[in-house]
């Protein structure tokens, strides 16, 4: 327990190994259908723990980052195509697309960071947003290579035959999807807790002291964007298998949106509250379809509804977090465990005897 303590990488391949196990267990007993949600739960994770670590932890605002998760989605959809076309096969092929899909995203990240290391504030915020708004744009002008707005079909082998032929595709997804989302995490923690989170908050905190005090304070914020991007890009690398298909209309602004008040409304600056949130806007957001779809609506309606609502919703809840719970579901949960009374404390007795004069 003392070396547990003492080492950050212990507790945090502890849970690692206790995450691993929890998502073995539930995806055995769920559902076909609960495993597809908890695919795209994972994606989402991935994504927004990225932006949490970029916004909560630097300081820098983004909301464009579905264009990053766009980056890593068509690049997985463009490398298994190539191997798929060449017929290359395995249970190599899909992690290596992930990886170069992460890469790739990082080092674009890396690019745009040092354009958003120049800006600050509402500049930034404007110049991700623009991001977003663009690049869905680009895959639609290129469409001979892109595929226009139909996007482009992600092949990948199935579970593997060694799980056994009851394995469906929904549970090999909520693996696969669930398993980069605790590597994400896992990843993340450790980067918060070193060197390279320390100054990230430094910068965050005070860019002046910081300077003065040695630091780069270009190269933080470039190297958090960096990271942030790799994030997001096994994030939509993973969605794009989620969904079996890289489009435009999958990445775009109302995702970033998303992914923005997930980690608000979660907890800013806090990996388990982006895990909150993320729980939060994808169950949240299927009970609102399930309402939507019992309303008995034209099909026009009901599609309208589908688009908006959960949108609406989600902004709505942003507002009173804002406003009433600054510090999200993570800042709630950790107020209500600061109130529970601790083993081996009793509280403190009135004393029984007057003061006999003087100060007491």
């Amino acid at each position: 327990m003392r070396t547990l303590r003492d080492s950050t990488l212990l507790r945090h391949l502890l849970l690692l190994v206790i995450g691993v196990v929890l998502v073995i267990a539930m995806t055995a007993t769920f559902s076909d259908y609960h495993n597809y949600e908890l695919a795209q739960l994972g994606a989402y994770v991935c994504a927004a723990a990225g932006l949490t670590f970029l916004t909560g932890g630097n300081g820098q605002v983004s909301l464009g980052h579905a264009a990053l998760m766009a980056i890593g989605g068509y690049t997985v959809a463009l490398l298994q195509t190539r191997f798929s076309d060449h017929g290359v096969s395995g249970p190599w092929v899909l992690p290596v697309s992930l990886l170069v899909g992460m890469l790739v995203t990082a080092a674009a990240g890396a690019l745009f960071g040092i354009a958003a290391a120049r800006l600050r504030g509402p500049y930034l915020a404007g110049a991700t947003l623009a991001l977003g708004v663009a690049l869905p744009g680009i895959t639609s002008h290129y469409s001979g290579f892109f595929k226009g707005d139909q996007g482009l079909f992600v092949p990948f082998d199935g579970p593997p035959s060694g799980l056994g032929t009851g394995f469906t595709l929904q549970h090999w997804q909520a693996w696969i999807s669930l398993f980069a989302a605790l590597i994400v995490l896992f990843l993340l923690a450790n980067l918060n807790r070193s060197a390279v989170g320390r100054h990230m908050r430094a910068v965050r905190d005070e860019e002046i002291a910081s300077a003065l005090c040695g630091l780069s304070v270009p190269r933080v914020q470039i190297l958090a964007f960096a990271v942030s991007a790799a994030a997001a890009g096994l994030g939509g690398g993973v969605f794009a298998v989620w969904l079996q298909t890289a489009s435009p209309g999958s990445f775009d602004l109302v995702l970033s949106l998303t992914l923005l008040s997930a980690v608000v409304i979660g907890g800013l600056g806090s990996l388990a509250g982006a895990v909150w949130g993320c729980l939060l806007v994808v169950y949240l957001g299927t009970f609102i379809s399930d309402r939507v779809d019992d309303l008995g609506l034209s099909a026009a309606s009901t599609a309208k509804l589908h688009d908006n609502l959960p949108s609406a919703v989600y902004g709505l809840l942003l507002i009173v977090v804002i406003l009433a719970l600054p510090g999200g579901i993570q800042g709630l949960l950790r107020r209500l465990l600061a109130l529970r009374p601790r083993r081996g404390t009793s509280q403190p007795t009135r004393s029984t005897t007057q003061p006999t004069g003087g100060l007491s």
